[in-house]
């Protein structure tokens, strides 16, 4: 049982390999990751510029960062696994996926997309850093956090909003704004799911601002094999607002591969 600067490791058995999204850590999978421990062994990297792995950092892009979740994944002996990316973590998982194929069991999008940033939200991304650059981190947190989450869910979970927005508010300008611009500038990886030799399951928020139920349809069909989970009532943050029926899905998803 390993809790390192930029990475935890616990349990022991078949890994299931946990990436975060934007302004977030490896904290946000602490509580979700525990039960699965007692079956899984589950690694949860920092990805580069965020959580505690701020050092030099010199490739914020998608690809980059996929080569860097390989190389930490090598080091800790990690030959192939599950991957489950949540939101920015899931548009890593797909760089991952087109580069390092033969090191995947599984796949999920958790709350995330292979899909590009359409025009309107490249729009927005760029609205974002010019603010970012000009408010500072801590006032974007303020309105960046809540409504990721779903509107009848925030008065529960005080706790966990409160979480994100220290996470958020500790994570440095220059990882917000080059994050938001490697999120703008990646590209279509549709491909990559429907050419996929590994199973791939999809947990989607009906209420989702991020990944909108559309967007969601247009690609849950085209790997070979794919479980799709959607949950009404639940925002972008179903790790939080329905942890117990992620943590499931995820459960009976990673038995389904490792048996």
């Amino acid at each position: 049982m390993t809790k390192h600067a930029t990475y935890t490791d616990h349990g022991s058995g078949d890994p299931i390999v946990f990436l975060h999204g934007f302004c977030e850590s490896t904290a946000v999978w602490d509580d979700f990751a525990k039960p699965l421990q007692q079956k899984f062994r589950t690694v949860a990297l920092d990805l580069p510029g965020f959580g505690n792995n701020t050092q030099g950092i010199a490739d914020y892009s998608m690809g980059g960062m996929a080569d860097y979740v390989k190389q930490q994944l090598e080091q800790l002996g990690v030959k192939k696994c599950i991957l489950v990316g949540h939101s920015m973590g899931g548009y890593v998982s797909m760089a991952f996926a087109e580069k390092y194929s033969n090191m995947l069991s599984g796949l999920c999008l958790f709350h995330s997309s292979a899909l590009p940033d359409t025009d309107e939200k490249k729009e927005n991304r760029d609205k974002t850093i010019e603010f970012v650059e000009k408010h500072g981190v801590e006032k974007f947190m303020q309105s960046f956090i809540e409504p990721l989450f779903y509107s009848e869910n925030r008065g529960r979970l005080q706790k966990e909003i409160a979480l994100m927005k220290e996470i958020g508010t500790n994570t440095p300008k220059e990882s917000v704004t080059e994050g938001l611009a490697a999120m703008r500038d990646r590209k279509d990886r549709t491909e990559v799911l429907a050419t996929a030799k590994f199973p791939v399951l999809f947990i989607f928020g009906k209420d989702d601002g991020a990944v909108p139920l559309d967007k969601a349809l247009e690609q849950c069909h085209l790997p070979d094999s794919s479980m799709v989970y959607f949950l009404g009532k639940t925002g972008h943050m179903g790790m939080f607002e329905r942890t117990y029926e992620t943590r499931k899905a995820l459960e009976k998803f990673a038995e389904t591969i490792y048996g």
